[in-house]
């Protein structure tokens, strides 16, 4: 897809890189991310408005230290370097950066020293997130400082003929107070961007483009109810009508009203041609007696194929593939240390079908982060029961249902859930959260129920809260909220006399127990 205004993040291996991108388009300005060894000439053809060195974890005086193209610097084009971007530039432009006897880790307070436009509207005093432990103690030529912080001379530096910024600090966190204003900044005035990037003209250049693509032809998509398959289907629909047909498998692994709800959305208020898939028996069959988590993922992705090819097969002739593919799991595909996605969420696509079905892919959110396929989403009139929802797993209740995967465990768990998120949403925390579940676990637990004993399952509850699911952190709920829950599961689900609440951060913990 075209666009009249892009901002390249350079990725040095920073965690932040992303966010540094989202923050970009928070400012309604197309962000794209590179790794730091794109070439200038690479770039230069992307006729970038402006370029973001973020930060890293390497120490820019080792000899092994990643750099950039050094003609990216006789491009002319605005550059802001983000902490070890700042001392890339640095000694890359003739300054020099030391080790202090003092680090710098957490909070500081930005002190201006000069006039900067990167600065205009940061209040003085404003509190910044640090995260370093080299800093810049010579400046190359040309540059002047334009803020410091008690342990920082250099916060901040400039050489505004050549239009090189830099910060020690991260502006992209939500710790740094006014980062976003440093952000638009950058890209609205020194970059001189026209905020043009919204989810209203991305749908209509989207859905030309798909027009043009697949002609008259036919499109497949796999439809799970998931967020980003239910945008993608609604934005084909609307760019080819009924020469999209969506395959919908019910594989016994949804929760409560799951497939009723998606049967509804896309057959009665979209209309969209929809095949319904009834395949309970057939994954509960191949899940019996099976208990190793990573052996039920590949049973339950080898099944779905099967099925999704049984279906497709029944169609004729199908040109192309739609895939909900996001711009997260494209960044990490193309990163220098190749990432982990390709194995870890390769449950989440349609992937491994066999190649003489021979599909061309069509996947039209693939320059969207998550934020952004809801924002669409809402644009394309999903309701929010699609939409906001939290993020669910290929695999569904089938690595929630810890242990031996059963009829009866999956009703049990799916009633469970169903409370949990309810409760969740009576105290109106559900947009607070990133993703809430339940697991039901393989131990029993005593207990006393009706002054009888009993000895029934145990579950556990878990919410966390998350900025791209990288990390995450279990969520405070009040206490009462979580009684309520518990509460109710004991009395109302026949099968669970014990509610655990899982307090484990990511790391060391996953977000999924399995």
């Amino acid at each position: 897809m075209k666009h009249t205004q892009t901002i390249i993040v350079l990725d040095f291996g920073a965690q932040y890189s992303q966010l540094i991108a989202r923050r970009v388009r928070e400012a309604k300005v197309y962000s794209r991310i590179l790794p730091f060894t794109a070439s200038a000439e690479e770039i230069r053809k992307l006729n970038p408005n402006g370029i973001i060195f973020s930060g890293g974890p390497a120490s820019v005086n080792t000899a092994e230290s990643p750099r950039p193209d050094p003609e990216l610097f006789s491009l002319g084009i605005p550059i802001l370097g983000i902490c070890y971007g700042l001392q890339v530039m640095t000694v890359m432009q003739g300054g020099s950066v030391t080790r202090p006897d003092r680090r710098e880790y957490g909070f500081a307070k930005l002190k201006h020293t000069d006039d900067s436009d990167l600065l205009t509207g940061m209040h003085e005093n404003r509190q910044v997130w640090m995260s370093h432990g080299d800093s810049v103690d010579g400046l190359p030529d040309g540059f002047k400082v334009t803020a410091s912080s008690e342990n920082c001379p250099a916060a901040a530096i400039e050489h505004t003929g050549r239009q090189l910024y830099g910060v020690q600090f991260h502006p992209e966190v939500a710790h740094t107070e006014e980062g976003q204003t440093l952000i638009r900044n950058f890209v609205l005035t020194i970059c001189r961007c026209v905020p043009d990037w919204d989810m209203g003209s991305f749908v209509d250049q989207a859905a030309a483009e798909i027009r043009a693509k697949v002609g008259s032809r036919t499109v497949l998509c796999g439809l799970s109810g998931g967020v980003d398959s239910s945008v993608a289907a609604a934005l084909i629909h609307k760019a080819v009508g009924d020469q999209l047909v969506c395959v919908f498998v019910n594989n016994g692994l949804l929760r409560k009203g799951e497939a009723d709800l998606v049967l509804q959305v896309f057959r009665e208020s979209f209309h969209i041609r929809l095949q319904y898939a009834e395949a309970e028996d057939e994954f509960l069959q191949n899940l019996k007696g099976i208990t190793e988590p990573e052996t039920k993922r590949k049973i339950i992705g080898k099944i779905f194929i099967d099925i999704f090819e049984k279906e497709a097969r029944s169609l004729g002739q199908v040109d192309f593939l739609a895939q909900g593919t996001l711009y997260p799991d494209v960044i990490e595909s193309i990163s220098p240390s190749g990432g982990p996605s390709a194995t870890i969420k390769s449950h989440h696509n349609v992937g491994g079908l066999p190649e003489d079905l021979r599909f061309e892919l069509i996947e039209p959110l693939k320059e969207l982060f998550k934020d952004e396929v809801r924002l669409l989403g809402r644009e394309l009139g999903l309701p929010d029961e699609i939409i906001n929802r939290h993020p669910f797993p290929g695999p569904g209740l089938g690595i929630r249902c810890i242990g031996e995967v059963t009829r009866e465990r999956l009703d049990t768990l799916r009633e469970v859930d169903a409370i949990f998120i309810e409760e969740i949403r009576k105290a109106g925390l559900y947009g607070e959260i990133w993703q809430a579940l339940t697991c039901l676990l393989p131990v029993k637990s005593v207990g006393v129920q009706g002054d009888e004993r009993t000895y029934e399952e145990v579950c556990s509850l878990r919410a966390v809260t998350s900025e791209d699911a990288m990390t995450a952190d279990w969520y405070r709920f009040p206490p009462e909220v979580l009684q309520a829950a518990a509460n109710r599961i004991c009395n109302e689900v026949e099968r669970v006399n014990r509610v655990l609440y899982d307090v484990t951060s990511k790391p060391p913990g996953t977000v999924e127990w399995e």
